[in-house]
């Protein structure tokens, strides 16, 4: 993967990290919902929802419709958030191994892939 894929990668994980902007994506895959009922759902002031509506619509994972004086919020990339909670709601147990098993994949590793000059 080239250095900036993942500074790009890098910086909507760091977006997506924040406790609110997750449960408002949350609340948002269940549907269409105005910033006050995301307000309400969350017990959080609507200057703090909308700021993080902003940030989370900067990088197109949600936009708006206007109704009246309502902005109505919804998800622009279901897929993204989809995998998010996902990977939120899985369990990744540790997985301990011997220092025999590392140092014989070890092994393995130089047969197929010798080292080359200069190089680790």
């Amino acid at each position: 993967m080239r250095n900036l894929d993942l500074r790009g990668k890098a910086d909507m994980l760091r977006l997506l990290g924040h406790p609110t902007r997750l449960a408002i994506l949350a609340e948002l895959s269940g549907g269409v919902k105005c910033v006050s009922d995301i307000q309400d759902l969350l017990d959080v002031p609507q200057s703090n929802v909308s700021q993080h509506l902003s940030a989370l619509r900067r990088e197109r994972i949600v936009d708006y419709h206007e109704d009246g004086k309502l902005r109505c919020y919804y998800i622009t990339r279901p897929a993204l958030v989809s995998a998010l909670q996902e990977f939120l709601s899985g369990e990744y147990p540790e997985i301990r191994r011997s220092a025999e098993s590392v140092r014989a994949e070890g092994r393995l590793r130089e047969k197929k892939c010798p080292a080359r000059p200069g190089r680790l």
